[in-house]
């Protein structure tokens, strides 16, 4: 089976709700359900996260990161964190988990180099969107880190499957024939023309009930068109993409086309442009992605 075949698969289960998912994602989805519950206190929040030892770990140390340590010391515990944090900022920490569980965890090393490669780049986008909406688009700061989190969902769902369809890691190939009329071609560059990232990805999103605005900031990382300066949440996510340092394992442009877009990028917001002050930013974005990525 070829990666078009491959792809016409897996997005004809994701049209009819056939997902599937690990056992880990399921429990930690019960944890998101429970927090939106606006009975949900502190304490319960905090004996949730425990029984998660990785979300534990990144709650603390998202808390003590440059972004949400400024006005305190560090904190040492899990309801110290929650409290420093919000429960907005919680969620999206849980949704973390949630998109690096989607992967699974293979026993190709391949597979594993491309899933950790490609959390990189997602913590990366997650950190950028939010400094970017809190100095650049005066977006909100939590809701620009939530879609940077979640915007690769659909490349972590394919990379679940890659070891039952091995093809999914294989280079396109523009000459590989059609699909039958009754399949969507993913070698057809049209842009009306689905791709299968978009296809399974917004099978994901729905699964995972997230927030519109969130979902509508990916369809537009998915077909929109950058603005400048941005203005809207999908064009933070969008400018957050082009100017991540780890690019995503999935991303068909080629090394030099991404430096050309990102060196273009540039303008004046207030008193400084946008690379002074991402500079200026440096410290919190690099902590912010580190902890996401912990």
């Amino acid at each position: 089976m070829n990666k078009t075949e491959a792809l016409n698969v897996l997005v004809l289960q994701a049209n009819r709700g056939e997902l599937v998912f690990s056992t880990n994602v399921a429990t930690t989805l019960k944890i998101q359900k429970a927090l939106d519950d606006p009975d949900c206190s502190v304490d319960t929040a905090s004996k949730l996260v425990l029984n998660e030892p990785l979300l534990s770990a990144r709650v603390v140390a998202i808390a003590n990161s440059v972004v949400y340590s400024r006005m305190g010391n560090d904190v040492s515990n899990v309801k110290a964190a929650i409290s420093r944090l919000g429960f907005r900022t919680l969620r999206s920490v849980v949704a973390s988990l949630v998109v690096r569980q989607l992967a699974g965890s293979s026993k190709d090393p391949a597979i594993r180099g491309m899933i950790n490669k490609l959390w990189e780049h997602s913590a990366q986008v997650a950190a950028l969107a939010q400094v970017m909406a809190r100095r650049v688009t005066k977006l909100d700061p939590d809701t620009a880190m939530f879609a940077g989190i979640v915007h690769e969902v659909g490349g972590f769902y394919l990379l679940s499957r890659a070891e039952e369809f091995p093809s999914l890691l294989e280079k396109d190939d523009l000459n590989a024939p059609p699909a039958p009329n009754d399949l969507p071609s993913f070698t057809d560059t049209v842009i009306d023309r689905e791709s299968a990232e978009a296809v399974i990805g917004r099978a994901v999103l729905k699964n995972l009930q997230l927030p519109q605005p969130v979902v509508d900031a990916v369809e537009a990382l998915w077909y929109g068109l950058r603005a400048m300066p941005p203005e809207s949440l999908g064009d933070t996510l969008l400018l957050a993409n082009e100017l991540a340092k780890t690019p995503s394992p999935l991303d068909t442009r080629t090394d030099t086309e991404s430096n050309r877009y990102t060196s273009e990028i540039d303008f004046v917001v207030g008193e400084g442009t946008l690379h002074s002050i991402l500079e200026e930013s440096g410290e919190e974005f690099k902590t912010l992605a580190a902890a996401l990525m912990t």
